[in-house]
């Protein structure tokens, strides 16, 4: 049991946990640095697909030629906002890698429209072909490093937890 909270690295996300957030968060907060090294982030849509989590820009953002200079970034997804009910969260630094090949774009437009409209076929494909315009990219992020956190866990491993289950 936890005498406090100063360490809370033992509460970790599990991988099924985690899975489970995979598939109801449809946004993460994707992070690079700029030019003078500052580090920058903005909320974006993503899929994860084969170990890396895929978003797309248009070129003329200025995370393109940023990552494209210093390939280090970092993606953060929470629970908050979906049916989970409880606080989870996953970090990543990772290796991001823009495609520009037609073959990602027509896995992944259909795949991320999906994911975000997943009740509504007629709006799937209406962001799909807004997706698909001349000077939009894919960014394909390869974990490198990950920080897992399960509110439950900690809950669970603390005194307030303990007390909880000794009223049930």
């Amino acid at each position: 049991m936890a005498d406090d909270y100063e360490d809370v690295s033992v509460f970790t996300l599990s991988d099924e946990r985690e899975q489970v957030l995979f598939s109801k968060q449809t946004e993460c907060t994707f992070m690079w640095t700029n030019k003078a090294g500052e580090p920058v982030g903005v909320i974006m849509n993503y899929v994860y697909r084969d170990g890396s989590f895929w978003l797309t820009a248009t070129r003329q953002r200025a995370r393109i030629p940023a990552i494209e200079r210093d390939p280090r970034v970092a993606v953060a997804i929470t629970s908050r906002g979906t049916d989970i009910g409880i606080s989870q969260s996953v970090s990543y630094k990772g290796i991001a890698h823009v495609h520009e090949d037609d073959a990602t774009k027509e896995w992944f437009y259909p795949a991320l429209s999906a994911f975000v409209r997943p009740d509504d076929e007629a709006k799937q494909q209406a962001f799909a072909d807004h997706l698909d315009s001349p000077g939009r990219v894919v960014i394909e992020v390869k974990p490198t490093t990950r920080i897992g956190f399960d509110s439950e866990e900690m809950f669970r491993g603390s005194a307030a937890g303990k007390t909880q289950s000794m009223l049930d």
